[in-house]
Order: structure tokens, then sequence, then C-alpha cells
């Protein structure tokens, strides 16, 4: 139960909230504590969820004075722990996660400045819905549409499967509004094109993490979405033939909205779950292309995969072709229902020249002896971003794998953060893709914006 101290600024956040939404019994307050991987647990005295930017103006106005720290969530739908607080090192200091759950409301779309205002606990579904019935498209689009929100999204500065075509959640931002760690509002909000007054606020806000503000509103632009597209699923005897096909694709003058590599050992997941196999032939890999264009897209792309190199078997079927799609997004639910364990679950980079190696090196892990495992690999191969999965993982192994995965990555010249951010997970690797310098600037700019670290502890930073 909570401390007098702690009653007192739970009632005061009651005032602000409903009674009803501040939530401290265990089986309510259960399912924001755990992450959506299940290796993260954190612990927290309430769970507080503001209808407003003036509620959450005054929740944590109230936190700072009362020395509170604060977890911002949104549909936490992370992999890196960053979503849930961390377990108390120091049961003095009262906590609350901050919840957007009930922060969803999408504004009128601007058609003519292609631009929609959405609330932070926005689903990225809802924000392309809106969009759709103005005849636009939100430029970014992820498996967990139907939960993954706005402020996650920029928090994390999340990219998704667009982001060959439409770059990542910071290219998509024209506003933000965020309430600092002292309770004032930062409110950056116009619909211009261009807009070079001083430092870049939103873009410093997007990737984040929650550090430095809690985003409550954002601005986001919108784009027209192509008349005419194709999606493709081609099995494959290399990597290479992957990148290969996205240059031959825009060679032939295709634009290409997505491409997605994926293995024979992750597709057998997904057809084992009930999905159907995207091509007749299997093949060691595969990958879904989704172009556009003008003219006939669909005898382009027939020619495209005609003369691909390493082609085993095509499909293809007018956009948005969800049957292929499925295939690609079934991965991490059939992932997540395989392992006997929680996955290790590591959101990485690598320049595409690398990507074979690469691809062949992390493939491997499993068949190391002090920590067999197996990998299911899939990613974004447009952008070098693969998604390593490692079922089976003993606990007592998880950071052995872990560094050895980095150590891959880093071999290569990747990152280790691609788009899911930093988190709690990855803390302890930070220096292997920023130097001390970079780090101290980093620390400096949180510092100033949340001297008290009140907001997000122990993300990005270990303290």
């Amino acid at each position: 139960m909570p401390s007098p101290p702690r009653d007192g600024l739970l009632a005061r956040l009651s005032g602000i909230v409903g009674d009803a939404n501040v939530l401290t019994d265990p089986e309510s307050m259960s399912g924001f504590l755990l992450d959506w991987t299940g290796r993260y647990r954190g612990e927290a005295d309430a769970i507080v969820r503001p209808r407003t930017t003036a509620e959450v103006s005054a929740v944590v106005t109230e936190c700072a004075a009362a020395d509170a720290q604060i977890c911002v969530q949104g549909g936490n739908t992370g992999l890196v722990g960053g979503s849930v607080p961390p377990p108390r090192r120091d049961g003095s200091r009262p906590r609350i996660v901050l919840s957007t759950v009930r922060m969803t409301d999408v504004d009128e779309v601007d058609a003519v400045g292609r631009c929609v205002g959405v609330q932070a606990g926005a689903t990225v579904e809802a924000v392309d819905a809106a969009a759709a019935r103005s005849g636009l498209a939100f430029g970014i689009d992820l498996a967990s549409r139907q939960s993954a929100t706005a402020g996650g999204v920029v928090s994390t500065n999340a990219g998704g499967t667009r982001m060959i075509r439409r770059g990542n959640a910071r290219s998509q931002l024209l506003g933000i509004e965020a309430v600092l760690a002292d309770g004032r509002v930062l409110r950056r909000w116009a619909s211009l094109v261009k807009d070079n007054v001083g430092y870049d606020l939103p873009a410093l806000l997007a990737g984040s993490e929650g550090t430095l503000a809690v985003i409550t509103r954002v601005l986001f632009r919108l784009v027209v979405p192509p008349r005419a597209a194709t999606v493709a699923v081609a099995a494959i005897a290399h990597v290479e033939d992957a990148i290969g096909l996205i240059g031959a694709a825009t060679s032939r003058g295709l634009t290409v909205e997505a491409a997605e590599l994926m293995t024979e050992a992750g597709i057998a997941l997904v057809t084992g779950h009930g999905q159907r196999r995207p091509t007749a032939t299997p093949g060691p890999f595969y990958v879904l292309l989704e172009v556009s264009g003008t003219g006939d897209i669909e005898s382009t792309t027939a020619e495209l995969l005609a003369d691909a190199d390493g082609l085993i078997d095509a499909v293809a079927q007018p956009a948005p072709a969800r049957a292929l799609w499925a295939a690609r997004e079934g991965h991490t639910e059939s992932i997540a229902r395989s392992s006997s364990t929680p996955v290790v679950k590591l959101d990485i980079s690598v320049p595409i020249r690398a990507l074979p190696e690469a691809f062949a090196e992390l493939a491997a892990v499993g068949t190391l002896t002090e920590f067999p495992c197996r990998p299911i690999l899939f990613g974004h191969v447009g952008d070098g971003n693969i998604h390593v999965n490692l079922l089976d993982v003993p606990p007592e192994h998880a950071t052995t794998v872990t560094d050895h995965v980095f150590g891959i990555v880093t071999a290569n010249g990747g990152s280790i953060s691609a788009e899911h951010g930093i988190g709690r997970a990855k803390v302890a690797w930070t220096h292997l893709g920023r130097d001390d310098v970079d780090l101290d600037i980093m620390r400096a700019i949180k510092a100033t914006l949340d001297p008290r670290d009140l907001l997000n502890p122990g993300v990005l930073f270990d303290r």
C-alpha cells in the first residue's frame, strides 16, 4: 500500500484526472507494468490516465513538487523495456505510470496542407484511417498499427515498413506539443513547409524515448498514396538477390514502397500458425516488394520478376494484397507463440552492403554451444534493418547472447538500435554506437530539461 506521502500525491492526482483514472490495485495495474515481450516487469505506485494536455501538465507539476518519477506509456508495444518502469532501486521516491490510453483524439485533416493533429494516444491505424477519408495516407505503417500510438512512434522515431519510401517518424513531424519535467507546455505547432527559427525542438523530442518531455499531441504530415501498386513475394536463393531486385525495380522506373526480407525458418513458423505459404515453391529466403508507378504496373512487375537473379518462385497481386503481407506481418505473433522462453528481440541495422554477411553470421548464433537457440530473422531489407529474434534462450544466457549479436552488428558497421530505441534493455551497450563526446552531450541535454531525473528513469542512461 502507498505510504502517507504517496497517498497525498495520489489524492491530488485523482483530483486532476478523476478517481477512476488513478489505478492502484494490483490487478488493474498489472497490464501496465509488464512489457509486450514479457521480459520486463516494473513497479509503480499508480497508473494515471489523463485525458488532455492540461491534465498532463497538472499531473507532471504535482509529481515534480513531490519528487515523483514518471514513466510515460503509450501502446506498450515496444521491445526494449522502455514503456514500463524499472524495479525499484530506492523505494523512497514515489513513481507513477502516465498512460496516454485516453488521449485518442484525431483532428480534422487539413487536406490542403496535407497534415493532421492527433493526441499522443491515437493509434497508427486511426491516423491512417482519418487520412484515407481525405484521400491521403499516413507515411508510417507498422504490423502493430492497431495498438502502436502516435506518441510512442515519435518517442522511438519508428520507421516501419514504409521507411524506404517515406522515412522515419521524424520525417513525418511538422509540430509537437509536450509537457516538460516542470509541468510547462512546449507547443511548436505550424503546418509550414519552411519554418527555420532556432533549434528543431520537435526533432529533438523524436527518438528521446520520453526522457525529455511527455509528448501529448503531434502534428503529422500526410502523403498522397500511389494510384496503383503491386505486391510481389519472391522465393530467392540469396540475400544479395533481394538487394538486386530493389535496384532492378528502381531501374525500371518503379517506386519501391516497401521491401521486406524473410527466411524459410520464419515462413515455416507463420504457416504453422495458420497463414498460407506465400509461394508454391519454398526457398532459403523470401522478399516482399510493394512497388508503384505509372503505366502498366502489373506487366512491369512481371517483367521485373522474370529477369530477377536467384528467383525460385514468385507471386504478385495488386496492392494492398493483404494475403501476401500476412506472411510478413504474422512473424511477430508466430515467434512469440513458438518460443519456450521470452523471445530475445534485437532490432538492429547494418549497411545494406553488409546485409548478406551479417545475415549469415546472425543466423549462425544458434549453433554456438554456449547459448543454443533458434534465430528467426526478418526485416526491412531496403534500409538494412534486421529484426533478430532468438527463441528458446535460457534467461541466464540472454545477456551473453545479446552481447554476441551486438558484436556482430558492430563488426559490420551497424547500429544496435534501428527503430525501437534503447529503452532499458540496451543501456549497457550504448557505447557501441556513441562515443564519449556524443554521450556527454546527450546527458547534458537530459540534465537541462530534466535535472531531477523525473521522466522515464533508467531509459537511455544507467543511473
